[in-house]
Parts: structure tokens; C-alpha cells; sequence
């Protein structure tokens, strides 16, 4: 790997204060080290993918696909994914819409910003959602709108929780009214599965914003988060120009969030498997658990 990383070197040759101080530029290949744009530690992917994608100098927490997601929180092979062929449809017209969808979904292999299904963790069974931002910025349309409000009526009626992972830059105004109405509808089929008694944890990652903070996201009976994720509605510039005040810097961060009660309790990214199994073992019947894992 070191051989690759250097082999793309290239002396100054013709900069002679360059060659007295030794300085040289150096491109590094795409895809080999990872540098936090936090702390600037530098690491191998390789080695950083084994951290579940965390720094571990300072605990910047990267986004993760869905896929990863899955695979970090869920017992291996336990989904039964709900929807997996649903698809966005053009309901306004946008211009260039319906081509920016086909290239967005060749590129990610996704249909749409979430994946829906059944699954256990630890044994525990569940209905879990994940939404995945290299989609459109995980952006609530249609198919995301239609796809949490039936995991919803699906958990509701098989007497199952709901674990939803959020990761969103609000409504696809790409769809304009119709993403809007997103909104109420996720709220509704939250509302039934609350009426019904099932227990429903929403976990906010980077970032949580707009429609669906005001929304679904924002509803949970028991609401994590991940350390430093950027959570809120309107944009720090929009909010101080409305209330002509100036915010605290650490506004919209989790622990922000957590300090004045709007969450419940945040947790690291290697914990988090850990301490969503054992809310649902708080919540679950014991004869609810499939198998010890």
C-alpha cells in the first residue's frame, strides 16, 4: 500500500528553494487514507472501516451507508426488507427529475434515501428503517414518505417496535406538496403504533434536518443520538436573522439537544447495537426473543 501511496510523487525539480527545503508534492490515490475533518488524524481506510468508520483520535462519528448500517446493528441475515422495488415518480414535473433519480440510484444501488424491513437484533425482533443520504441527502419524498408509514402500519399490526435511523436534509422539494404531505402521514402511522402501546426509537445521525426532524424523527418514545451530529429544522442564518440573536456555536449538535431535553441520551457508535438490544429486551416479552446472539 505504502509502495502506492508514494509511487505518484513528484519533486519540484525546477524550484530551487523547494529542493533546499525538501519539499515535494504528494498525491495520494483515492479510496487509501481517510483524514478526519475534524482533528485531521490520518489512517488507512482499511483501518478506519474497522472502527465502524469512527476517528479514533478524536470520535468524529463519518456517515455510514445504509448497508453498513445493517451490518453494524443487525443479526447477519435476519432482514426481511419491506418495499425493495418501490420507486419515485415525477409527480410535479420537475425538470431533469426523473433522470437525476436513474443516475442517483446506478450509483448508490438503492431505489430510494431508506431501506424498511423486519429483522432482530440480538435476537430481538424488530422493525428497523434506515436512511442512507448519498441518496438526494436522504430527502423526504414520496416512496420515503409511503415506505416509513407502512414499516408503521406493518409493526403496528405485528405488535413489533420500530427502530428508525435518520440521516436527512428534509422534504425533496423535487416533488414539491406532494414531499410535504410526507410529513403528516409518517406523523399519523407514528401516532397509531404509539395508540397501540409499541415502543418506537428514533437515532439521529448526521445530519437531521428540516421536515423530517419536524416530523417522524422527533416523535420517539425514546430518542438517541450519535455523539456531535447535526440535528434541527432551519438553518442557523435563517433562525438568528428571525430572532435577531446570536446562537451558541454548539447549537444543533446533540449535545446541545441533550442538555435542554430534546433528546434522551447519546450514544457511541460501538455501543450502539449493544444499547438498542437492551431497550428492546426492556420492551419485548421474553418469549418475543427469536434466539440468543
Amino acid at each position: 500500500m505504502l509502495e502506492d501511496l508514494f509511487k505518484i510523487v513528484k519533486t519540484r525539480l525546477n524550484d530551487d528553494e523547494a529542493k533546499a527545503d525538501n519539499k515535494v508534492d504528494i498525491e495520494i490515490p483515492e479510496g487509501l487514507l481517510f483524514k478526519c475533518p475534524r482533528c485531521n488524524f490520518v489512517l488507512f481506510v482499511e483501518e478506519f472501516d474497522k472502527y465502524h468508520r469512527v476517528c479514533p483520535e478524536c470520535n468524529y462519528h463519518s456517515r455510514l451507508t445504509a448497508k453498513e448500517r445493517l451490518d453494524i446493528t443487525i443479526d447477519k441475515g435476519s432482514l426481511i426488507e419491506y418495499d425493495k422495488n418501490m420507486t419515485s415518480k415525477n409527480p410535479i414535473d420537475f425538470p431533469g427529475y426523473d433522470k437525476k433519480i436513474v443516475s442517483i440510484m446506478k450509483d448508490t444501488g438503492l431505489n430510494d434515501a431508506i431501506i424498511t424491513g423486519e429483522c432482530t437484533i440480538r435476537g430481538y425482533r424488530t422493525v428497523i428503517g434506515i436512511m442512507d443520504s448519498r441518496f438526494m441527502m436522504a430527502s423526504m419524498g414520496s416512496v420515503v414518505g409511503e415506505k416509513i408509514a407502512r414499516a408503521f402500519e406493518r409493526a403496528t399490526e405485528k405488535e413489533l417496535p420500530v427502530i428508525l435511523f435518520t440521516a436527512s436534509g428534509g422534504a425533496r422539494m423535487q416533488e414539491g406538496i406532494v414531499s410535504l404531505m410526507q410529513m403528516a402521514k409518517t406523523s399519523g402511522a407514528v401516532a397509531k403504533h404509539s395508540e397501540a402501546g409499541l415502543l418506537y426509537i428514533p437515532v439521529l445521525t448526521d445530519p437531521t434536518t428540516g421536515g423530517v426532524t419536524a416530523s417522524f424523527a422527533s416523535l420517539g418514545d425514546i430518542i438517541l443520538a450519535e455523539p456531535k451530529v447535526l440535528i434541527g429544522f432551519a438553518g442557523r442564518r435563517v433562525i438568528e436573522g428571525t430572532i435577531r440573536e446570536k446562537l451558541p456555536d454548539d447549537f444543533q449538535s446533540a449535545e446541545f439537544l441533550l442538555e435542554h431535553g430534546f433528546i434522551d441520551s447519546i450514544v457511541e457508535r460501538k455501543k450502539m447495537r449493544r444499547a438498542l438490544a437492551s431497550l428492546l429486551k426492556l420492551h419485548l416479552a421474553p418469549n418475543e426473543r427469536v434466539v440468543k446472539r
